[in-house]
């Protein structure tokens, strides 16, 4: 997979070793010389310019990448970046950092983005995730779709503790996805048995209603 990140700090760096490190090809972008920390991330390819001109992003071959990550500190520059990607490169997927949690409403398909990352976002559902049991916690929202990732801790006295996987009738548009127990992930089959403690990690849609999700998890099924 070919991958252009736009933006060479901590955040676009750390990226492209994660990247570089699974075998795609990455190519840098930023128009600071002081981002040029070429050694730090040697195997990707480098180019000084501004990402929101097209020049740069048609010398960057944009429109031979897979995936376009906007992930500049400033919030306007991702979304230029962003719509240019799509709209006149055809780039498959655009990935857009949201700096500004006030400006997360604006990181849709309108502008160019498939996926828009809230670093304040994500650390908030962390936090909830890591106190809350028995509480469902949105992790991530997928902006093109509309599929969110949901967490729920499962407390001791759930009603759906003990019962197989398979038993369970869930809300429509909704997917059990994982089961975390301890510290192995299960791919949850039809006889997998739910136990107190399990961290389930759902996918739901657009028609699904996580309140008759969380009472189905807590309260059970057929409760008031």
């Amino acid at each position: 997979m070919r991958v252009v990140i736009a933006g060479a700090g901590s955040v676009g760096r750390s990226i492209a070793r994660e990247l570089l490190g699974h075998g795609h090809e990455v190519t840098l972008i930023d128009r600071q010389p002081s981002a040029m920390r070429i050694a730090s991330v040697a195997d990707a390819e480098w180019l000084l310019a501004d990402a929101c001109e097209m020049p740069t992003l048609t010398e960057a071959k944009v429109d031979e990448c897979d995936v376009v990550v906007a992930a500049t500190g400033d919030d306007k520059a991702n979304l230029v970046i962003s719509l240019l990607a799509k709209t006149e490169y055809g780039v498959p997927r655009t990935v857009a950092r949201v700096n500004n949690p006030k400006n997360e409403w604006m990181f849709d398909e309108a502008w160019g983005v498939d996926v828009a990352v809230s670093t304040p976002r994500i650390m908030t559902a962390m936090v909830e995730e890591a106190v809350a049991v028995g509480d469902l916690v949105r992790i991530f929202t997928f902006h093109q779709s509309g599929a969110d990732i949901l967490e729920l801790t499962l407390p001791d006295d759930s009603p759906i503790a003990g019962i197989r996987v398979g038993q369970v009738v869930w809300p429509t548009d909704t997917v059990l996805a994982c089961i975390v127990r301890g510290d192995r992930p299960i791919a949850p089959s039809a006889d997998d048995t739910l136990e107190a403690g399990d961290e389930l990690m759902f996918v739901t849609g657009r028609e699904a209603d996580e309140k008759e999700l969380e009472h189905l998890l807590v309260a059970g099924p057929g409760a008031s």
